[in-house]
């Protein structure tokens, strides 16, 4: 699954890599979480543009947000069965930029958090849907969630789920919402390349949503682990933090990329 995920690319290189075309300015993010405004890339009058929205699906005919349980994650495999999830599929696909995901292995009674990113160190895009849901008021508010399809591969070590990663040849097919031609895009929905993602164990530091700094993606050693990271990929000596400084954020946990 994905449940936390990290934005650590320069601004300009992840509009590079998604071609929109607005120019926000925003800071790097290390632990983004649940209920927080994420960017995402959608297609808006034939133009990629840039927007923020939160993540917990919304179905446009929820009464009460309250009421109805948080939505991070659609299931590939019946995305396109499930009633809150069967609009938007056809008409409101997006992409989730990303630098990594974490994903916790159970370890016994412990779980051990582990940072999953791409092997390039280029920002990937994860496949979402989103909706607007509007509220008694008029209010509206802009809701996704990122799809997941079983894990392949040495990524099974980790986790049976993960997130759906759209190449950047299938940007333009992922986000072209054709809804006569929905039975086709499925086939983007699979399990990543065995090369796309390299990983490594990091400090539990991240279990907590306030934490939210560059510290938290760095390897741990196998010391500060519950055991032996075996899972660990051999390129896990080759990763480094990212260059620019990251803004701090005091938010309570809900935080803004602004």
């Amino acid at each position: 699954m994905c449940g936390r995920f990290v934005i650590t690319s320069a601004p300009a290189a992840i509009r590079e890599a998604f071609a929109y075309v607005d120019q926000p300015n925003f800071p790097a993010r290390y632990n983004i979480a649940p209920t927080q405004p994420v960017p995402v890339v959608i297609l808006d009058g034939g133009a990629r543009r840039f927007r923020l929205m939160r993540w917990g699906f919304l179905p446009a005919w929820v009464k009460d947000p309250k009421s109805f349980s948080l939505v991070i994650n659609a299931r590939a495999e019946t995305v396109l069965e499930k009633p809150a999830f069967r609009n938007a599929i056809r008409r409101r696909r997006c992409l989730v930029p990303s630098d990594g995901y974490y994903e916790w292995k159970v370890m016994g009674s412990r779980k051990q958090p582990y940072l999953i990113h791409p092997r390039d160190g280029a920002p990937v895009g994860f496949a979402g849907v989103w909706e607007t849901w509007v509220g008694p008021n008029g209010e509206e508010l802009d809701t996704l969630a990122i799809l997941t399809t079983a894990a392949t591969g040495g990524m099974t070590e980790l986790h049976d789920r993960v997130p759906v990663t759209i190449a950047p040849q299938d940007y333009a097919r992922w986000l072209d919402a054709d809804e006569t031609d929905v039975e086709s895009i499925t086939v983007l929905l699979r399990a990543p390349p065995e090369a796309l993602f390299v990983w490594h164990p990091v400090s539990t530091a991240v279990n907590r949503v306030a934490n939210d700094n560059p510290q938290l993606i760095l390897p741990i050693s196998a010391e500060e682990t519950f055991e032996a990271p075996r899972i660990a990929s051999p390129e896990v000596t080759k990763f480094r933090a990212p260059k620019r400084a990251a803004k701090s954020v005091e938010d309570g946990g809900q935080g803004s990329l602004f």
